[in-house]
């Protein structure tokens, strides 16, 4: 495959993907190779091997018989996949930890202009939104290409989760508790204390988890 396909590809796989985690296609959905082909123009083969990585990555499941669905992490698998997302984000900042530049720096100020727009006016797909791009600015911060690469699978297993229990959550409240960790981050990076801005971001994410499981 020639870099050109391998980069539509990987744009259609993060379009789909995205697609599943805000809930677009909910957990149950049965996804149509011929209808995601039709609607994206392209090919069914894309779109299979798209489905195939989805598949690997469990955010669907192909069925004999039925096809391919969007699968529903039972409350046992979350508990496990967080468990090792809180191990993995403090490691973010001890193995190989890539200290950001001033262009890096001035991205995260960007993160925190939405997150206080967010505070101020609360939207729960913008606020999935932009944990996911916090998130990928995160995956910067190590030069370990292999942890990246399991923190990234780990994520988007849970990524959806949140939107699916906003009923229960004060959006508001969480909106705030995400600026406050965009600012943390921010202080932490910009004394070049990579160390420091990981175990905010795995305390975050064990105060989440609590306030996920209650709801």
């Amino acid at each position: 495959m020639g870099e050109e396909a391998r980069d539509r590809l990987d744009r259609l796989h993060r379009e789909m993907r995205m697609r599943i985690c805000l809930l677009d296609w909910a957990p149950g959905t049965r996804l149509s190779e011929g209808d995601i082909a039709a609607e994206y123009g392209v090919s069914r083969t894309p779109i299979r091997r798209v489905l195939a990585r989805l598949e690997d990555e469990g955010l669907v499941l192909s069925q004999h018989g039925v096809g391919t669905l969007v699968t529903d992490p039972d409350e046992e698998e979350l508990a496990q996949t967080y468990a090792l997302r809180m191990e993995l984000a403090e490691l973010v900042g001890r193995l190989a930890p890539v200290v950001p530049s001033a262009a890096k720096l001035a991205e995260l100020e960007t993160f925190q202009v939405r997150g206080r727009a967010l505070a101020a006016t609360p939207d729960p797909r913008d606020f999935a939104r932009l944990n996911m791009d916090f998130f990928g600015f995160g995956l910067s911060l190590t030069g370990n290409a292999v942890l990246r690469e399991v923190s990234e699978r780990l994520y988007y297993r849970t990524a959806r989760v949140w939107l699916r229990q906003i009923a229960g959550l004060d959006l508001a409240e969480e909106c705030a508790i995400f600026l406050t960790e965009l600012q943390d981050t921010r202080r932490a990076l910009a004394l070049g204390d990579c160390a420091a801005a990981a175990l905010i971001r795995r305390a975050h994410i064990s105060m989440s988890v609590h306030r996920l499981m209650a709801a």
